[in-house]
């Protein structure tokens, strides 16, 4: 009589221990967060549904951003280059060829993907790593900035204003004031990108670009390819921070040069998740709702000060400066970031 030895897969099968339940841990809280966020619009008002679709583009941004500097290790200070190119794109292609923002979606993840990845190849080409490649970011992103703002093409510093339609339209993405649709698109689109962000994190891509991003020596003697992963991941996330670009101009009816590239954008993008937790896959969702509502607190506290705070009243450049020590706060007690912290003491 013979016996066959259990395969591999049989023996995980046969084994509830070995399951993998983390996809499905990923997928429940997607699905939880995106019916509870969508929610919102019935329970909110018009003031502060703006607050809400600002903070889900920063989140979009942040998402985006993460693959690249939070699994990638590429730490990229000038994601304003990115966020700037899809703006332009939706807005030039719109006023003055009445292109679909939806299509301009695509026409500037597609263009900020090829710009980001012959960006990151040169820098990567010439051994610029840690901070002289979060310089040259920068430098690229203010060289855009330069750009725009002397192109006749481009309108200079006057940018670009998006033609308000006397009726409702999907397909050129405007709506009566105060729609939910504004609300839900976004969140669409970050759901999207959380998932994307999931999946792309379990590929061998995401596991490689990790493996290159803790010891790209090493990950290099077993036969990986750093650069192929490593602008792999430079795509994703310049091509996730076009769309929010695209998205933030169909919502404001406008941009111009120091919206799209300026050097708080990039700021805009980063902080989330650097807050949130980087390198985790919902950091950078928490970190966004955490900074977004805040700025709009501290700026409303300091409007309209309780009756022991009203010498504070009408202080330039106070909210600034109560908002950045909040975050020097955080960073401090919290230096993996609020979910990184808090999942490192779960665990323990």
């Amino acid at each position: 009589m013979t016996t066959t030895a259990p395969t591999a897969a049989s023996a995980t099968t046969a084994d509830p221990r070995l399951k993998d339940t983390w996809l499905t841990r990923q997928l429940l809280t997607l699905v939880i967060g995106f019916v509870v966020v969508a929610m919102l619009p019935f329970l909110l008002g018009e003031q502060a549904q703006t607050v809400a679709v600002r903070t889900l583009i920063f989140a979009i941004m942040a998402v985006g951003w993460n693959i690249m500097s939070g699994f990638g290790g590429m730490f990229s200070f000038g994601h304003a280059a990115f966020f700037g190119i899809g703006a332009y794109t939706g807005a030039y292609l719109l006023v003055e060829h009445g292109i679909s923002p939806w299509l301009s979606m695509i026409v500037a993840a597609v263009v900020s993907a090829a710009v980001g990845t012959t960006i990151a190849y040169l820098c990567l080409r010439y051994r610029l790593a840690g901070s002289y490649f979060a310089l040259a970011t920068f430098a690229f992103a203010q060289m855009f900035l330069l750009l725009v703002q002397n192109l006749e093409v481009f309108n200079k510093t006057e940018g670009f204003n998006v033609p308000i339609l006397p009726r409702d339209s999907w397909s050129m993405l405007q709506f009566e004031k105060g729609s939910a649709n504004y609300l839900w698109i976004p969140l669409v689109i970050l759901a999207l990108a959380v998932l994307g962000t999931i999946f792309y994190v379990r590929s061998r891509a995401g596991q490689y670009v990790q493996a290159i991003r803790d010891d790209a020596t090493a990950a290099a003697s077993l036969g990986i390819d750093t650069m192929k992963y490593r602008l792999i991941a430079v795509a994703a996330s310049c091509a996730l921070t076009a769309v929010a670009g695209v998205y933030y101009v169909q919502y404001y009816f406008f941009v111009g040069p120091e919206q799209a590239f300026g050097s708080a954008v990039s700021v805009e993008a980063i902080v989330p998740a650097v807050i949130g937790g980087i390198g985790t896959i919902w950091g950078p969702v928490l970190g966004a709702a955490v900074i977004g509502p805040l700025s709009e607190v501290i700026n409303e506290i300091l409007r309209r000060p309780p009756a022991f705070l009203e010498f504070l009243q009408g202080s330039i450049g106070l909210d600034v400066a109560v908002y950045s020590v909040i975050l020097i706060l955080i960073v401090i007690f919290l230096p993996k970031g609020i979910f990184g912290t808090v999942r490192e003491r779960w665990r323990k």
